[in-house]
């Protein structure tokens, strides 16, 4: 039997190279002379922790705290120790709720993990800002064919060439089962087996330091995953029975008993960034995370993770589909302190322009180049107005919102895999449009963010997957194909019969990337490196001497936006057939006073598949813009006329 130290002796141990002190208020920490447990269990009268080894076990008793918390320290125990708490004696053995990691899967043992055995190399790194990002989001399952740390960490390299600035790394907590996207997580604290091990999570995160490259981490903390989530039999109270969640049951962070749930979030938030040296964290559905209390949940994570960086600069970013900018503007504004936010118009006119499908959550969008425009000047275009497909009103003005504050995109994990097959946008349009519509992703002022595979054109398709239990697996395959019959073109009965089953193993293996398809596919690497290196080098694009946008209509599906700064920039794209303009009557295309225009980028370049076009102003002053394309003029001084 090892030795028992209660919890009230830790502050009287000698000091070792151990901390003195748990790390969080909650889970298994080592510390100086052993490791300390610790467990919000207010329903349960008596808890122990049951020790697990292949020869016997060993059990402890935990003392009683105030506030349903129960504690304890165990001398002469380490790291990679297997244990689960026991409650008021029954047989059942359950999992520490704040794990640092499950061996087996959410039903097996939690393991105790030193966090400071890794040798991190990272101590230059000074974390990332908001302005100057490009996102790229990331499953690690799927990025690589072997679906670990390890094999994506040998893409990383191919990332920064890319001109990719913060990894959106897709939930890793562990979730029941062989695969998954990640949004059913029940043990937060414990990285996903699946992947690796813990400090192969950090050995990624300290390779793409050393590139040059953040890593933020997806985080859902508006629900808790059907299978393995014990957290119940704790607590009740970790849930809410006052809001509605459409995956589950609400979290409870304003109601009785909300203290120490909100304390396990919020500690969570602050975890990920001390203990893995991420750089912040992407919020999922913070539309669905409800608080009434004068300290809204967010607002505290935000806090707790600036605490955690200790000077680093870190991003905090939102998913909101109600698009509320409250979430954007600081505490003394009365917001809740995040710095970005998800950002679906842009997207939703994009595809529409470039498929002509105007179907379910699309109702509201025409793909018009006026849209494009006024998502270029304004990040959402809904602020406020009626939302048909709603039937309410949605959005909130973004007058006071940097741009840089809002994502946007072509693709993510959710849109792809809504398109039924899994398609990616480039299968869904056409090469000259593809590349138009990526250049006004990449030029535009909003902070870009590409899906893995984007950036070379990936054959590969993004499906929904989760592998569940038979009974779990018929309701989530029920639930999938009646979410997807909101499309009339995904409802026929041909199209449900097509669907792929989310539980199949050969949905997830068909969703792997082909890392060998950024040589096949270079023309598509050249054009997004080209891109990111134009938005990266030249100051009035990227911001850095940008005074003032505008942006007009120049036709049926062309337009114009115009970066003015030092040597103005102009963003022409066509998406429609080739536009000719005798006269020019839009003040945009106007050159600068005793200056002109030259062409520096063209979609077109055969480099990327094009066949070639002349600058859309002609040296007579007329202008010509060729059929689905974009090209990107800069001012220059008018050369004096010949004597």
């Amino acid at each position: 039997m090892l030795p028992l130290v209660s919890s009230s002796a830790i502050t009287a141990r000698h000091a070792t190279s151990e901390p003195s002190r748990p790390r969080l208020p909650v889970g298994a920490d080592i510390v100086a002379g052993g490791v300390h447990f610790r467990v919000w269990a207010p329903r349960a009268t008596r808890v122990d922790v049951v020790i697990e080894s292949q020869a016997s076990t060993d059990t402890r008793r935990l003392d009683a705290e105030p506030d349903g918390y129960f504690s304890t320290l165990v001398a002469d125990l380490s790291d990679g120790a297997l244990y689960r708490y026991r409650l008021d004696e029954q047989e059942r053995l359950l999992p520490d709720p704040a794990s640092r990691f499950q061996p087996q899967g959410p039903h097996g043992p939690s393991r105790v993990v030193d966090p400071d055995r890794f040798d991190w190399t990272d101590r230059g790194w000074r974390g990332v800002t908001r302005e100057g990002q490009v996102l790229y989001e990331m499953h690690v399952g799927t990025f690589t064919r072997e679906g670990t740390w390890a094999a994506a960490m040998r893409e990383l390299p191919a990332l920064a060439r890319l001109g990719v600035t913060v990894l959106e790394v897709m939930p890793v907590a562990d979730f029941a089962g062989r695969f998954g996207w990640g949004y059913d997580g029940v043990d937060l604290y414990a990285p996903t087996r699946l992947y690796g091990e813990p400090d192969d999570f950090r050995r990624f995160v300290d390779r793409a330091h050393a590139l040059g490259l953040g890593v933020i981490l997806d985080v859902v903390y508006n629900h808790l995953g059907p299978d393995g989530a014990f957290h119940r039999e704790f607590s009740a109270d970790y849930y809410s029975a006052r809001y509605a969640n459409e995956w589950g049951d609400a979290l409870n962070f304003d109601g009785t008993n909300a203290g120490p749930v909100r304390e396990f979030f919020i500690a969570n938030a602050g975890y990920w960034i001390d203990e893995f040296h991420l750089d912040g964290l992407r919020l999922d559905a913070t539309q669905t995370i409800h608080d009434a209390s004068g300290d809204h949940i967010l607002a505290a994570i935000g806090r707790r993770v600036r605490e955690a960086a200790r000077g680093r600069a870190t991003l905090l970013v939102a998913e909101n589909e109600s698009q509320d900018v409250t979430l954007l503007r600081p505490a003394a504004s009365g917001g809740h302190g995040l710095d970005m936010s998800w950002s679906d118009d842009f997207h939703h006119a994009a595809r529409v322009a470039l498929t002509g499908r105007n179907e379910a959550y699309y109702t509201d969008y025409h793909g018009t180049p006026q849209e494009l425009v006024s998502a270029a000047k304004w990040g959402y275009l809904y602020q406020g107005q009626h939302y048909h497909w709603q039937r309410k009103r949605r959005g909130t003005p973004t007058r006071d919102i940097a741009p840089s504050a809002l994502v946007t995109y072509l693709q993510n994990h959710d849109q792809v895999a809504n398109a039924g097959r899994g398609e990616r946008l480039h299968q869904l349009t056409d090469p000259g449009r593809f590349r138009a519509v990526t250049a006004l992703l990449l030029l535009g002022p909003q902070t870009p963010l590409l899906f893995q595979g984007q950036e070379f054109c990936a054959s590969s398709p993004w499906l929904f997957f989760a592998d569940h239990t038979p009974e779990l697996a018929t309701l989530v395959r029920k639930g999938r194909a009646e979410f997807l019959a909101q499309f009339p073109s995904l409802a026929t009965p041909a199209m449900v019969a097509g669907l792929p089953d989310p539980g199949d193993g050969a949905t997830f293996e068909r969703c792997k990337l082909d890392p060998g398809e950024r040589e096949r596919h270079a023309w598509a690497v050249s054009l997004h490196t080209d891109l990111l290196a134009l938005r990266r080098q030249d100051a009035v694009i990227g911001g850095r001497q940008r005074r003032a946008l505008d942006g007009a209509v120049l036709g049926p599906e062309a337009l114009a936006l115009r970066f003015f700064g030092d040597g103005d920039r102009l963003l022409v794209v066509n998406l429609g057939r080739d536009l000719g303009l005798t006269p020019a009557p839009e003040p945009l295309l106007a050159p600068p006073a005793e200056g002109g225009w030259h062409m520096i980028w063209s979609s077109e370049d055969a480099r990327y598949g094009g066949c070639g076009a002349p600058s859309p102003e002609a040296e007579d002053g007329t202008w010509r813009v060729a059929g689905h394309a974009a090209f990107v003029l800069a001012s220059h001084p008018r050369e004096p006329a010949a004597s």
